[in-house]
């Protein structure tokens, strides 16, 4: 089995690399809350800074009257071996090592000014510190602001509140274990350290019961109903500290003379002497990191099971917003054509139904094209004054003799010539269309979110692409309808000619008593006949056109679109250099610093899994 000081040395390292990279959890435990770690609670004046100075072996911790501590203190202490030098870091200034303890003390002080200022208030943000030293236990302990029953001058009334407040959300967490700071030459019954322990931790099977001060009790009292459980009894014992006195203070005298004068106020004392080897701040650092290694060992499972469900979300999330990309520029190249084959399949899901988006297209030709041409101007080109103007203009000084041919072609290219408008307005409108969906589909492909550049390209060929079959397109819609202006269908003619001289012989009887050819040349009817003629050849080819144009469309944008969009993006690609295909996949400044921090933190997770494993059951 590993050794306590290996197994709770590795926490501390996983705890301070997780520190690091302020893995402190967002949804659900993280690594750090995890692992278990030493709350130091108490009163103002309690005796707080002594105790954790006595642990520690160095008077480095500010003093003063009224709330010192004003910021939480994560303290890590990692036991080097004999003979090297001591040395503490903070977390804030990571590559400053302080060798001079009053150095540390003036940096927790200036520390703390730069997040509250000159004044009396606290802020819940962590100062991080690590000390390294023979003279420690492997151990994290955490110093909070002293509880406090009133606000005095300088602080807002609500400082009890937000003080108390601030301590509970390091002691409720369950793998928080409660190191309750009281004064000896108080009732224990009036601690606010076992009050806000009992009420967090009623078992108390997390807590630590620490009695400071016992020097400096009445003469003939004693705290002995306290420290062997009969006033309030723990699960685990109470330990007694003795503070320096203030004149040791005021001497500098050095943490280890101080241990050495505690030790032998314990042994010669006629209370206490039965209870010296259990009492004192050399006990109480070593209680701490047995029970604490203890602690670590049972939860063993429990944070390897957490560490694992984290290195699977955190594989999911580097799955989801893309892994990093290789550096030479054939990786690069079959990235950039993947990350556009990717487009290609949303963008193609659009057009085929798997996506909403391509069935507007139909609503182009269902719709938008037969409402335009329900609404040209037949009525108005064909009316009887026009048909009248357009065919005598046609006959120009010779009459026609039998029916005005030059009149019915000019009556039917100007009514085909109305045609080019919605056929063009068609190309248009799908043309808008497949845009819009290059666009979403750019959107929508996940792999090209973290390429901002390349989603400019992408998109800048893609609609250079359909600006092309556009205009293919609009060339081929108005060859459409150029083509029924060139060639009139005769058999339509023809027929219409059959019908009317059937008509002719039938009524022969009736116009007998006609006025002659030069009246009927002129007779409104006449007129009529021909628009209503052309009309109805008009009506022919509109059936044509409503049916030609959607195919014309659909074959030069449509299906090039699901044909060829990038083909001419791929040839560019192909033939830039390894620099210009960097810059295409340059990603989002955001998004790559949100991959190296969750590498980073796969990495530590990882490397916690294997060296917990390693020391653990070694």
């Amino acid at each position: 089995m590993a050794t306590m000081e290996s197994l709770i040395g590795l926490v501390n390292r996983i705890q301070r690399a997780c520190t690091v990279l302020g893995d402190h959890g967002g949804e659900g435990m993280s690594l750090w809350e995890a692992l278990p770690s030493v709350a130091v609670v108490g009163g103002q004046s309690s005796g707080k800074s002594s105790v954790l100075e006595s642990v520690v072996g160095r008077d480095f911790l500010p003093r003063g009257s009224g709330i010192v501590t004003r910021r939480p203190l994560v303290l890590q202490l990692h036991k080097i071996e004999d003979g090297k030098s001591e040395y503490a870091e903070f977390l804030h200034a990571p590559k400053k090592r302080f060798t001079d303890f009053a150095a540390v003390r003036k940096e927790i002080a200036d520390e703390t000014d730069r997040i509250t200022g000159k004044s009396k208030q606290i802020s819940n943000i962590p100062i991080h510190l690590s000390i390294y030293s023979p003279n420690v236990v492997n151990l994290t302990l955490i110093d909070l602001p002293g509880l406090t029953k009133v606000a005095v001058e300088g602080q807002p009334e609500s400082i009890v509140e937000d003080i108390e407040n601030m301590v509970r959300t390091y002691v409720e967490k369950p793998n928080c274990i409660i190191l309750a700071i009281s004064p000896a030459n108080q009732d224990i019954a009036t601690s606010d350290a076992i009050k806000l322990a009992r009420e967090v931790d009623p078992s108390g099977e997390r807590t630590f019961g620490v009695l400071t001060k016992l020097d400096l009790m009445d003469k003939g009292t004693n705290a002995l109903d306290v420290l062997e459980g009969r006033a309030y009894r723990l699960q685990h014992p109470w330990v007694g500290i003795v503070n320096r006195s203030q004149a040791d203070i005021n001497k500098n005298v050095d943490m280890i003379a101080a241990r050495r004068k505690e030790r032998e106020y314990f042994e010669t004392s006629p209370e206490y002497g039965h209870l010296a080897s259990k009492m004192g701040a050399e006990y109480l650092a070593k209680l701490l990191s047995k029970h604490l290694e203890t602690v670590i060992r049972q939860r063993i499972p429990s944070i390897i099971a957490l560490i694992n469900k984290t290195i699977d979300e955190l594989n999911a999330e580097l799955d989801r917003i893309g892994r990093p990309i290789a550096v030479d520029s054939g990786a690069q190249l079959y990235t950039i054509l993947e990350l556009c084959r990717a487009f290609d399949r949303v963008f193609k899901e659009h057009l085929d139904g798997g996506r909403p988006g391509g069935d507007r297209i139909y609503g182009v030709f269902d719709h938008q094209l037969p409402a335009a041409l329900k609404k040209l101007p037949f009525d108005r080109h064909l009316s009887l004054k026009n048909v009248q103007k357009v065919v005598s203009e046609a006959d120009g000084y010779q009459p026609h003799l039998i029916a005005p041919e030059q009149g019915y072609r000019r009556l039917i290219d100007g009514s085909i010539s109305y045609f080019k408008g919605p056929a063009e307005a068609s190309v248009d409108a799908v043309h808008f269309i497949l845009k819009e969906l290059v666009r979403k589909s750019i959107a929508e492909t996940e792999e090209l979110k973290r390429f901002p550049t390349l989603q400019s390209d992408i998109a800048a060929a893609a609609n250079e692409a359909l600006e092309r079959f556009r205009d293919e397109s609009r060339r081929t819609v108005l060859r459409l309808v150029d083509m029924e202006s060139s060639y009139l269908t005769v058999e339509f003619f023809r027929k219409i000619h059959l019908e009317g001289e059937k008509n002719t012989n039938t009524n022969s009887n009736s116009n007998s008593n006609a006025s002659g050819p030069n009246a009927d040349r002129f007779a409104d009817y006449h007129f009529r006949k021909i628009g209503s003629n052309v009309n109805a050849y008009i009506g022919m080819v509109c059936d044509t056109l409503k049916n030609s144009i959607p195919k014309a469309v659909v074959y030069c944008q449509v299906r090039e679109a699901k044909r060829s969009l990038l083909n001419q993006f791929y040839a560019q690609v192909g033939r830039r250099e390894k620099e210009r295909l960097g810059a295409m996949l340059d990603e989002d400044p955001q998004l790559m610093e949100k991959r190296a921090a969750i590498a980073k933190r796969l990495e530590l997770y990882k490397s916690a899994r294997d060296e917990i494993d390693s020391v653990a059951w070694k």
